[in-house]
């Protein structure tokens, strides 16, 4: 269980929308259930958006929770925070800070982007080291990237079988993000049935993942392109994630049959 939080956060950042509208805003807030292969209660996660400054820059501030819940805790105890400031125009993060705690194993790691120079100061607070890292340009954090997509990706212009790429940091690495468009699907939910657009990202097989194709996303079809539903094949078992609660939406939710 020691990758649920990072599973989640890592993966919602996948979030698909038109360049025409902003599909967010301040106060927008969701809550996502996980279970562990199908029946067992694995814990809960939360994203939140609230609008601020940083340095003179008006910047979207992001927190993300993720903790784990039930019999799981007393065996593997999660508790993660992530916090993503960005900036409101650009949609480049400025600050991206993770605060883990997995089963005893922890990270406090605070990275300050600069986007001009294509440079991230990483700042390990646990082992109190600071280094420079050369980036990508329009480099995003694991978080950024969820509300970059929503706002910048038409989706009008994707068909099936299209690929999707950008550059993401993450601790003190460069990453090349890819992802496959698989089409819509009408999925039921926790509020009923709702129009979906499904993805499928390309992870890193071995350890966690079963294989590189083992993670499967789902997103409302509307203009706020809400995460809907996360499943993953693991080496062992398997993690599902369903949004169950909600507040904030700039858009109306669309919901084809209510529950």
């Amino acid at each position: 269980m020691k990758k649920i939080v990072l599973l989640l956060v890592a993966f919602l950042t996948i979030q698909i929308a038109t360049s025409q509208e902003s599909a967010f805003g301040e106060g927008e807030w969701f809550r996502f259930k996980m279970s562990y292969s199908g029946f067992l209660k694995a814990g809960n996660a939360t994203l939140s958006v609230n609008e601020t400054s940083l340095n003179g820059n008006e910047v979207y501030h992001v927190v993300g929770k993720g903790w784990t819940t039930g019999m799981i805790k007393w065996f593997f105890k999660v508790k993660d925070r992530y916090e993503s400031y960005f900036d409101k125009r650009t949609m480049l993060p400025y600050k991206f800070i993770r605060d883990i705690n997995e089963g005893g194993h922890k990270k406090n790691i605070e990275i300050d982007f600069n986007q001009s120079k294509n440079e991230a100061l990483v700042y390990n607070k646990k082992h109190d080291t600071k280094k420079t890292i050369a980036t990508k340009p329009n480099i995003q954090d694991m978080v950024s990237t969820f509300y970059y997509l929503r706002n910048k990706l038409d989706i009008t212009k994707l068909r099936i079988g299209d690929e999707i790429t950008l550059d993401m940091f993450f601790d003190e690495e460069n990453y090349g993000f890819k992802l496959r468009y698989l089409g819509e699907e009408n999925i039921d939910t926790d509020f009923g049935t709702i129009e979906s657009l499904k993805f499928r990202p390309y992870v890193m097989a071995g350890r966690v993942f079963k294989e590189e194709e083992s993670l499967t996303l789902w997103v409302s079809k509307d203009k706020n392109k809400v995460p809907l539903r996360i499943k993953a094949d693991l080496a062992v078992g398997s993690l599902r994630a369903d949004l169950d609660a909600f507040k904030g939406l700039k858009h109306p939710f669309k919901i084809l049959v209510n529950k």
